[in-house]
């Protein structure tokens, strides 16, 4: 019988609070910043916040993953060696990292995961990651289903593909926009979101061809229809991505694929199976659109997916679900032709004269009048949106789940000695006894026993079944309540024990660098072990990473799979494409940018100007 495959539901976590909600939502493993060194600066977390989610995460077989995925300068090494000393000492299951100089530290054998900034695209760099020790790989969000599956056929290491969340413009891991554009870097963990920002498109002419868009702002992946071609392709862990998110967002996101994922393992039980153990319960039914998004993409899923818009141009702002069209505004209130029904103190936005997306909160509604909390002035005909639904919120920021553990008992004597067994789904068995002075009992004791076996409220536990083979004799409920606080307390201590951990693979030291010999400024070389890395691994000549030397001239900062052109209906393989040459430009304030697009490849790139 082949083996199944674990698929492992991966969530975002900001902070250990928004951790073990989403644990409780049902998600297979968390991703979390460490106090530094992660690649969301503004997402750190102490040792002591992210011991107490491990504690808690491994209670249900659940992982937990740190983000040190920044690049490092030498006279961080140190600093870095300690901090990864420390996330092995409370428990943590792997590192995500992209510095490659993390391989060569004088750190534990703790696992390490090849963060999506390592820019993984094809099977030659997923090949050389596994070879040289990662145990899993984030792949690049630009990947379709067939090209997921071959590199699914040239390793043997779990592969990580994001399903959900906001998309980066660029290849993560290559976007050099924000550094150099404004001294911050996205490889630093200070991403300025260049994508985000409105742009004017201008011709080689310098005519204005569009004002004020939000050019380079992706709409959102979701690709939960996609669920079951992405395991088919080979796809272990589903990534959501939000790092930056609230507690929300991770509920609802983390219960909608956690419920899409099971409909799938269902499905094949003999080939796939999920990762931790626990039956999440939750008391509200997902619904992604119900959370920040700025529209959906499926992004390069399939050929299908590329002729479907990509962008949200004109706004970085989530717009939400259409609710219905302005009639006319009179005296301090709206009246609207509704398709939804609305409630008092709902977000609504709409689009102004000038494109802008504009909001206002609902004080109430009455019918089809709506009392805005301040002045609206709305044309007639304009489309209302609702992007903050007040009944959902007062349901999800309840507490919204619990996850349970089963566990099955079996009561039994042997003389004076009273004893029970008990086995949970995580696969521990534990036997714990008491002394009793066995009383012959006049009436049935099963269902008193029973119940007070079955009272495990304040624990992870739940009691699936009960085999009672004491028969007619008494026993005081002090007594048995006691042992099941023990045998409660001993599966606890089993657990903890047993508990498994990924350790880190070998480094084959004679893999050859897919890439060649040259390295430059994109390949993210900041310090000297990783310079040494490179150099015994095949590289030639290593530029160093642009947040130590700027290179004087253009400079590509942006490499992109998204062009411009398709979006706009100006391909240049296309004869409206052709009414428009190349090159086009972009500008935003005083900063202004070449596209230059590659037409065999179908990629784009942004080259920042002298």
């Amino acid at each position: 019988m082949t083996k199944q495959r674990e698929i492992e539901l991966l969530a975002p976590a900001r902070d250990a609070i928004i951790a073990v909600e989403a644990i409780k939502h049902g998600a297979d493993a968390v991703y979390i910043g460490a106090s530094s060194h992660g690649a969301r600066v503004a997402a750190g977390n102490s040792i002591a916040d992210i011991a107490a989610v491990v504690e808690y995460a491994h209670k249900f077989n659940a992982r937990v993953y740190v983000t040190v995925n920044t690049i490092i300068y030498d006279n961080e090494l140190r600093e870095v060696v300690r901090l990864i000393h420390n996330l092995y000492r409370i428990g943590v299951d792997a590192l995500i990292v992209q510095d490659m100089a993390v391989l060569r530290l004088d750190i534990p054998p703790i696992a390490l995961h090849a963060s999506t900034q390592c820019d993984t695209r094809d099977k030659n760099k997923a090949r050389f990651l596994e070879q040289v020790g990662f145990s899993q790989i984030v792949l690049a969000r630009e990947l379709s289903l067939d090209e997921i599956a071959g590199i699914k056929s040239s390793v043997n290491v779990p592969l990580e593909a994001f399903v959900h969340g906001a998309l980066c413009v660029s290849y993560s891991g290559d976007c050099q926009a924000s550094c150099v554009a404004i001294g911050r870097s996205a490889n630093r963990g200070e991403c300025a979101q260049m994508c985000r920002l409105p742009y004017d498109l201008l011709d080689t002419s310098g005519n204005k061809l569009i004002s004020n868009k939000y050019l380079l702002s992706l709409r959102d992946l979701n690709r939960s229809t996609d669920v079951a071609a992405m395991i088919e392709a080979g796809v272990s862990s589903f990534k959501i991505e939000g790092r930056l998110k609230d507690v929300s967002y991770v509920k609802n996101t983390v219960a909608a694929y956690r419920r899409a994922i099971d409909e799938v393992i269902a499905l094949y039980p003999d080939r796939y199976c999920r990762k931790s153990c626990g039956e999440s319960q939750v008391l509200f039914t997902p619904d992604l659109s119900k959370s920040f998004n700025r529209g959906f993409t499926r992004y390069f899923a399939d050929k299908q997916s590329e002729k479907q818009p990509m962008a949200s141009m004109n706004t970085p702002k989530s717009v939400g679900e259409k609710v219905g069209v302005v009639k006319f505004v009179a005296n301090g209130y709206i009246v609207a032709d509704l398709t939804t029904k609305l409630h008092n103190g709902d977000g609504l936005g709409y689009f102004n004269t000038k494109g802008e997306f504009c909001g206002f909160r609902l004080n109430r509604v009455e019918d089809c009048k709506l009392f805005p909390a301040s002045v609206v002035d709305v044309p007639s005909k304009t489309i209302l949106y609702r992007n903050k639904d007040k009944e959902w919120d007062d349901i999800i920021y309840r507490e919204t789940a619990t996850r349970i553990i089963k566990v099955d008992f079996k009561l039994r004597s042997m003389g004076n000695m009273l004893i029970l067994d008990a086995e949970d789904e995580r696969g521990n068995q534990v036997t714990t006894s008491i002394e009793i002075e066995p009383q012959e009992a006049r009436t049935p004791q099963e269902d008193a026993r029973k119940r007070v076996l079955e009272k495990v409220g304040g624990t992870i536990y739940k009691v699936n079944s009960i085999i009672d083979e004491v028969g007619a004799v008494f026993v005081p409920a002090s007594q048995l309540t006691d042992l099941r606080r023990r045998t409660i307390e001993m599966l606890d201590r089993a657990q903890r024990m047993t508990y498994n951990y990924d350790c880190r693979f070998p480094e084959n030291k004679t893999a050859k660098l897919p890439m060649g010999e040259t390295l430059s400024y994109h390949d993210n070389v900041a310090n000297v072990i990783a310079h040494k890395f490179y150099f015994e691994h095949g590289a030639k000549t290593i530029q160093p990473a642009i947040e130590l030397s700027q290179p004087e001239g253009e400079k590509v900062v942006m490499t992109t799979r998204y062009c411009l052109r398709r979006e706009l209906g100006y391909c240049m393989k296309t004869l409206q494409g052709k009414k428009i040459p190349a090159p086009l430009f972009i500008e935003t304030g005083n900063m202004r940018f070449r596209l230059d697009f590659n037409c065999s490849e179908c990629r784009m790139k942004v080259v920042k100007l002298v």
